[in-house]
């Protein structure tokens, strides 16, 4: 069986147990504590040289890490990741995206704000608020074209990218502002359905800063 070492207050652990879900896909969690440091030991090193959440083992022991590439080595052969070599590539572009413009934007100002870091951070604060703007305009622009990021149904990317830009009012986005984007993430909602919680960082009592 598959085993999914996660975080669970992590959108991109969030991402992975999305997925699982929706393909109804059996799997073991193995939770990793990682503000006391567990992500950085030797044994989980191992599977991920980066030390981050999430790593899914496969049957065979092998892992993959970053979320992204598990959700793109999970999909395949789904609908969630067509074979259409241009939907595929567009898929791409947002996966790319999300890593770029989404996780380290909003995920990094959302996770500042809900754990007491924004103070400590402040020489960065500004700078990251204009990018995560202009993120969530690139967002609005294209929603405004299709219902979902590469058509008319939800794939990977769709997931990929909900998964932190919904919860940029955690850390002052006004998502009201971008209301292509927002109708887009009622879509996302409804095709998921329930039973995916965004887990505060509040659950673990090592994350405040």
């Amino acid at each position: 069986m598959l085993t999914l070492h996660d975080y669970l207050p992590s959108q991109n652990g969030w991402k992975v147990r999305v997925l699982l879900g929706l393909l109804k896909i059996p799997y073991d969690t193995r939770m990793v504590s990682i503000f006391e440091g567990e992500s950085h030991t030797d044994a989980f090193l191992d599977l991920n040289p980066a030390g981050a959440v999430p790593v899914l083992q496969l049957e065979d022991g092998s892992a993959i890490a970053e979320s992204n590439a598990i959700l793109t080595y999970l999909a395949e052969g789904t609908p969630f990741l067509p074979a259409d070599r241009t939907r595929r590539a567009k898929i791409m572009q947002w996966l790319f995206f999300e890593q770029y413009n989404v996780e380290p934007v909003i995920g990094s100002l959302r996770f500042w704000t809900l754990t007491g870091r924004l103070e400590r951070n402040q020489a960065m604060v500004a700078s990251k608020r204009e990018a995560g703007a202009r993120t969530l305009a690139a967002l609005n622009r294209s929603l405004a074209e299709t219902p979902f990021l590469t058509g008319d149904d939800l794939t990977i990317a769709d997931i990929a990218v909900y998964a932190y830009s919904h919860r940029a009012g955690d850390c002052g986005f006004s998502l009201a502002d971008y209301p292509a984007f927002l109708a887009w993430t009622g879509r996302v909602a409804d095709a998921i359905g329930p039973g995916y919680p965004v887990h505060p960082y509040s659950i673990d009592p090592h994350s405040g800063g």
